[in-house]
């Protein structure tokens, strides 16, 4: 049963000014919203009939009209069954998904579907045997590494300006697998890693600590903090943590007085167990009431950005942390579903109808668009060589086996992605809401779909 209309006593209807740089558009006009539907809005079907004289009317002057519709794949995240929060609702190809039945759309609308296709983000163009050689490799490679980049960036998002190191190797699913991760966190926006080979490897900043066996080697943690200094005198970081932390910073007030009159400094203190802002909070008091406000609080153990978002709102004084197992194994979203499919062959376009896997044809460029207030609005999917409203995001950078250009360092890139963060609305940043992305078709490209 639909809810009731609520109609208000104000007439909606004011003049309005037209001329032919204006164009209609109607946003899913579709049976599944009507009252009858499987997502029903109170009244929707008493729009189609002013909808319909605003059609004649831009139809008669000859002006564009416009018409948008959902147009979902059957598992699309939004869904409940997907874990979303609606009903399954306008599935591609069903009546549901159909304009209503009495909306008078002429045959030159631009109809353009919503939440339809996943956006491509490399294209091959080869040979068949070279393309399905490199398949593997390839989405092994992308797959893997845009996960970790992914996972990163969350975390940076959640922590912006503190320190964050890589802490992940020991947890890696494989020793290749640490090594590019601690490149892919980098590229997100982490300032280093604890990974020597690969700070080697990709020129990477390298950060490291102290282990608790070192501490326990010892008879007491003065004596441990000391012989550190001794051979370790350079952006000196002491782990605080292994017997008792806050006794621990009391005797790092002691080093660090002691070692002082050797021109030398303590730069940071470790923490590595329990509640950390806590901790974070006493250490901080004991470090400035003895006279070292310039020592920083570094902080690991089992982190992830949910737990960097808490921390970071609730003030806790900590400068940088070292994010290990819960980012190098993508804790919460263990894969990422990218696939490799064949969209054109011998100048010929093709795509797959299966069931709950329907591609689209040929080769495809994506054209992203942005609102007036410069944020990311939506993408336009549409075949290589139309020309499309917005910026197109495939680049040609291979031609013939060859580079077109030099690769970008890995700065390079982790500023790229830090200028890009900026053009997406707030929205999109948040930790724990979904946000669906809008992705339109061309109306080229939808036709080619028979």
């Amino acid at each position: 049963m639909s809810a009731p209309c609520r109609r208000s006593s104000a007439d909606p209807m004011q003049p309005i000014k037209l001329t032919d740089r204006d164009a209609l558009i109607l946003v899913d006009l579709q049976n599944d919203f009507l009252p009858e539907g499987r997502l029903p809005v109170p009244c929707g079907d008493e729009t189609i009939t002013a909808a319909n004289a605003y059609i004649k009317n831009f139809h008669r002057a000859g002006w564009s009209i416009f018409a948008t519709r959902d147009w979902h794949p059957p598992d699309h995240c939004s869904f409940r069954e997907a874990g979303g929060s609606w009903p399954q609702h306008c599935v591609a190809g069903t009546v549901g998904a159909g304009f209503a039945d009495g909306l008078a759309l002429p045959g030159e609308t631009c109809v353009i579907s919503k939440g339809t296709a996943r956006e491509p983000i490399i294209r091959i163009e080869a040979p068949l045997p070279e393309a399905q050689i490199v398949e593997t490799r390839l989405i092994n490679i992308i797959n893997f590494q845009t996960m970790i980049a992914s996972k990163a960036l969350r975390s940076r998002i959640a922590a912006p300006g503190k320190l964050l190191v890589d802490f992940g190797f020991r947890r890696a699913h494989g020793s290749e697998a640490g090594l590019l991760a601690a490149r892919a966190c980098c590229l997100a926006g982490f300032d280093g890693t604890s990974n020597v080979a690969a700070a080697r490897l990709f020129d990477l900043p390298c950060y490291g600590t102290m282990a608790h066996s070192y501490i326990m080697a010892h008879r007491d943690e003065t004596e441990a903090f000391m012989q550190f200094a001794a051979v370790r005198p350079d952006n000196l970081v002491l782990l605080i943590d292994t017997y008792d932390t806050e006794a621990g910073a009391v005797k790092v007030v002691e080093v660090a007085d002691r070692l002082r009159p050797q021109g030398k400094s303590v730069s940071a203190v470790r923490l590595d167990s329990g509640d950390l802002a806590d901790h974070a909070r006493r250490v901080r008091k004991i470090l400035d009431d003895g006279g070292h406000p310039d020592i920083r609080i570094f902080a690991s153990s089992s982190l992830d950005e949910y737990a960097l978002d808490r921390i970071c709102r609730a003030g806790a004084p900590i400068d940088g942390f070292g994010i290990g197992t819960k980012m190098i194994v993508s804790d919460d979203a263990p894969f990422l579903d990218c696939a490799y499919k064949l969209q054109e062959y011998a100048g010929v376009p093709r795509y797959k109808k299966s069931e709950g896997k329907v591609t689209l044809p040929g080769r495809r460029q994506v054209f992203r668009n942005y609102g007036r207030d410069g944020k990311y609005h939506h993408d336009i999917i549409a075949q290589a060589d139309e020309r499309q409203p917005g910026e197109p995001l495939l680049i040609k950078v291979m031609e013939q086996g060859r580079r077109l250009q030099a690769s970008e360092s890995w700065r390079q890139i982790q500023e790229r992605v830090r200028n890009q963060l900026k053009l997406f609305p707030e929205a999109f940043l948040a930790l724990t809401e979904k946000v669906e992305a809008q992705i339109w078709i061309s109306e080229k490209l939808e036709s080619m779909m028979v």
